[in-house]
């Protein structure tokens, strides 16, 4: 079949037959209902080749045609270069000048695989003509609606807690088959439809190997044979986290390929590059330099400058307080969406410095500005500290984590202690009575921590419990041996309020 055909939506042949107002009838050749057809075309020319594009239906009424020949005489001629120009049908009318189709054609159809279609007396070939392209102005509309759903519905899921595999899901939904994100490596990061045998997996591992590591879209494509019809196989490359680097591919299995298909598939590329992508040049060097003196012994002081340019941030500004967060994962566990979790986090908090561990999140982010809710996690964030009182900061983030699992909240922030009543006592005096007050708890860590998210929740056993993640019994147990080894009494509002104030000192 030749390489250029008109830009039309096909219409399946089969459309063209089960019209009733036409009458068609197939009377040799491949029973292919879904043979796509281009276009309708006319032609009494003995040679049919100059005037075809390919994939189209030709019309005769064999105008210049013998009524009988033997077989290698003029109907072998015409169907061998008809099939040569890539005709997808051959329509053969009933009048003016034959009463049925003669026996040589169809015989001639059947050896070269062309199908042949009886166009009835009745039927003109302008109405042939004009139904297909009514089908294939029908088809086209329902394909741009198709498109045009398949793109709101991709960047809908972009903009959910867990966008990668949100993308995947739709991607998978509107095409109807198997979706999968595979590293550089082939190893399946994340996957969503209905998963083929391991015949199809295989194959399209082997087309995302075959992706050059360069820049630039890339795609490739194949078809693989199987028992109950063909699988398309489509793999299409997404940018490495480095030039020159592997590159993260997204495969397609479906049973389909379509203008539509490969167009929603576009759009969910674009999409999965952004979502995937990692942040390159001079940030990232700053960002390495600042790990490499850490790990050589430099003061965090003096690295902060550059992990905040790395940030994002202004190394100026940036570097003189830091904000710890430390965030749990809601609803679903597990680490199912590890490999982009890294990415959503940063993008939410406004930082690159993230680590994210199974369900558990800690971050840096320069500054001291708000910490917005994280969607998916729970988060608490320590008060701004500079970079020698990191360790501080870190405390403070999972007491507020602590707190904010407790009270059910999106996001918890430890407040500044300086300031209000406790501004009042100079800061040596306050550590001394701190110091004093807790002495007896010295040794008892857990003891001195369950005290203290104790006290911050008002009393209450069963969210200190949640909060710690311990059962609601061990917090007695604890705020008991608390009392004893204090000699207080922890109903008395004044203890609790004097302890808390140490608690904050200490």
């Amino acid at each position: 079949m030749s390489e250029l055909v008109p830009p039309s939506v096909p219409v399946g042949l089969g459309v063209l037959l089960a019209e009733p107002g036409l009458g068609l009838r197939q009377v040799a050749g491949p029973r292919e209902g879904e043979r796509p057809v281009y276009a309708v075309h006319t032609s009494e020319m003995e040679d049919p080749v100059p005037y075809l594009l390919g994939g189209e239906m030709l019309l005769s009424a064999g105008v210049h045609c013998p009524h009988a020949e033997g077989p290698g005489g003029y109907w072998e001629r015409y169907v061998a270069r008809t099939v040569e120009a890539g005709a997808a049908a051959l329509g053969f009318g009933i009048a003016p000048v034959h009463d049925a189709v003669p026996r040589a054609l169809v015989e001639a159809c059947e050896r070269y695989g062309l199908p042949l279609v009886e166009v009835p007396r009745e039927t003109t070939f302008t109405a042939v003509a004009r139904s297909m392209w009514q089908a294939s102005a029908e088809r086209r509309h329902r394909e741009l609606r198709r498109l045009s759903e398949g793109q709101q519905a991709l960047a809908g899921a972009a903009a959910r807690p867990h966008p990668v595999p949100a993308v995947l899901r739709q991607l998978a939904q509107h095409l109807g088959g198997w979706v999968v994100l595979l590293s550089a490596d082939g190893t399946e990061l994340s996957a969503a439809g209905e998963r083929p045998g391991a015949d199809a997996r295989a194959a399209l591992a082997t087309l995302a190997a075959r992706l050059p590591a360069g820049g630039g879209p890339v795609s490739a494509a194949d078809t693989l044979p199987a028992g109950a019809g063909e699988s398309h196989l489509s793999v299409y490359a997404l940018p490495g986290p480095a030039p020159g680097s592997g590159r993260m591919a997204l495969g397609v299995c479906a049973g389909r390929r379509e203008a539509a298909d490969a167009a929603i598939a576009g759009g969910a590329v674009v999409l999965l590059s952004l979502l995937t992508s990692s942040r390159t040049g001079a940030a990232d060097v700053r960002h390495a330099a600042g790990l490499v003196r850490l790990m050589l012994g430099a003061e965090p002081a003096s690295v902060a400058p550059l992990l905040a340019a790395s940030s994002g941030q202004v190394a100026a500004d940036a570097g003189e307080l830091w904000t710890v967060v430390h965030g749990r994962r809601r609803g679903r566990t597990g680490t199912g969406h590890a490999p982009f979790a890294v990415a959503e986090a940063a993008a939410g908090l406004g930082t690159s410095l993230v680590d994210v561990e199974g369900d558990r999140l800690r971050a840096l982010v320069p500054g001291s500005g708000e910490v917005r809710a994280l969607a998916g996690w729970t988060l608490g964030a320590g008060a701004p500290v500079s970079a020698g009182e990191l360790a501080r900061g870190d405390a403070e983030a999972a007491r507020a984590l602590g707190r904010a699992v407790a009270e059910r909240a999106p996001v918890v922030r430890q407040r500044e202690g300086a300031g209000g009543v406790t501004g009042l006592v100079p800061a040596d005096e306050a550590r001394a009575l701190a110091r004093t007050r807790l002495a007896p708890l010295e040794g008892a860590p857990a003891v001195v921590e369950t005290l203290r998210t104790w006290l911050s929740l008002h009393g209450s056993w069963d969210r200190t419990a949640v909060a710690l993640g311990v059962h609601r019994n061990t917090v007695r147990q604890r705020i008991g041996r608390a009392a004893e080894l204090l000699d207080a009494d922890l109903g008395d509002a004044d203890v609790r309020m004097e302890l808390w104030f140490a608690l904050k000192w200490g």
